[in-house]
């Protein structure tokens, strides 16, 4: 089965869709039943990027600040290049798996992540907001199949769309390699790069957006003691995102004194090995399709504080401590709780990673040839 794989999104700094495109399409790849044609927006390819373009953002940026409606002259683009490609390699099936699908004449299956832009459209760039509700409803009706990450998003998808259920296919998330247990001397150098102790700092992972609430697990933490941020500083790891300035408001004696610090966008060996020394990660995000930065912490050992929001109980269950993403002091506790209990570190840690041995993106993979050979009937 010869299936067309939009690759585009890894042109851009690696998010959650990122490494899904990424992963998923590496799992895909060893698939015995598949021959993946690799489009990355521009041209055809067998291999992957290799790594996020340089500029890539403020390019899109400042070519969305000249052109009104860059987004639909970029899809024109893309269409173009797309059938060109298409007409010589004849793909049976077309996966976009980031969004909106281009047009295809053969089964086009689509990965809808999380509606966002229904519940905080606020949260969106208006130029975004206005193409994903341009494109995303004709989508929806005109793919064969819908892959999704969650029981949750499909109840939505359902609810607010009206899509068939039948049309629908969950197919959760799975881990990197990258993302395991980790000694204190294997993490040495990079902790030492950080002038950071093992399991002695706090870390929020995720674009800087209004979305991930990054500024109430700043808010909670600025609430600790001081003795406790002295010892425990907070890491904050992720992209730019929209209005992310934001996060500049943190009083400048936290980041002065090494309390709060911004590391900005890091490659995914450095993610992993900070993940994996963090003694919790906070992710205190207002909605979430699945919630990777949750799955990658348990699988690193590292015990979650997160929101009980959108389908983040449903992925970890039992194995995270949970805070309602208002409550600055229902924050603060579970801070506190964790800090002040050994045994709760060491249940959390284990739990997380039982848990997350649950999910693989072998899986995902497999369930996703199955979700391909539904739709083109083969």
């Amino acid at each position: 089965m010869r299936v067309a794989l939009d690759v585009s999104i890894l042109h851009a700094p690696r998010t959650g869709i990122g490494e899904y495109a990424l992963q998923l399409g590496r799992a895909l790849q060893k698939s015995p039943e598949l021959e993946l044609a690799l489009f990355d927006g521009l041209r055809w390819r067998d291999d992957f990027p290799a790594a996020p373009q340089p500029g890539y953002g403020k390019l899109s940026q400042a070519v969305k600040a000249i052109l009104p409606n860059a987004y639909r002259v970029r899809r024109q683009l893309m269409q173009r290049r797309f059938d060109s490609g298409a007409k010589r390699l004849r793909p049976q099936v077309y996966h976009q798996p980031s969004l909106w699908p281009l047009r295809f004449d053969g089964p086009t299956v689509m990965t809808l992540h999380d509606l966002t832009h229904v519940h905080y459209p606020e949260t969106q760039p208006s130029d975004r907001l206005r193409a994903i509700e341009h494109y995303l409803p004709t989508a929806l009706q005109q793919a064969s199949r819908i892959l999704v990450d969650s029981q949750f998003i499909a109840d939505e998808v359902t609810l607010h769309y009206g899509v068939p259920r039948s049309k629908l296919q969950i197919a959760p998330l799975g881990v990197a390699p990258r993302f395991h247990p980790r000694s204190e001397e294997q993490l040495r150098i990079r902790l030492a790069a950080h002038q950071l102790q093992m399991h002695s700092y706090y870390l929020c992972l995720g674009t800087l957006e209004p979305r991930k609430n990054l500024d109430l697990a700043i808010a909670a933490y600025l609430t600790l003691p001081d003795r406790i941020r002295h010892r425990m500083p907070l890491l904050i790891i992720g992209a730019r995102g929209w209005r992310q300035e934001q996060l500049t408001k943190i009083p400048h004696r936290a980041q002065a004194h090494g309390q709060i610090r911004l590391l900005g966008y890091e490659d995914e060996n450095c993610v992993a090995e900070l993940l994996a020394g963090a003694h919790a990660l906070l992710f205190p995000s207002r909605y979430e399709g699945f919630g990777l930065p949750v799955l990658e912490a348990m699988a690193s050992g590292t015990p979650v504080i997160a929101s009980d929001c959108g389908a983040i109980p449903e992925v970890a269950e039992k194995a995270a401590l949970y805070m309602d993403p208002d409550d600055i002091d229902g924050c603060r506790s579970q801070m506190l709780a964790l800090l002040n209990d050994d045994s709760l570190q060491a249940t959390l840690r284990e739990q997380g990673q039982q848990r997350a041995r649950q999910f693989s993106w072998e899986r995902c993979a497999q369930i996703t040839v199955d979700t391909y050979r539904t739709a083109g009937h083969f």
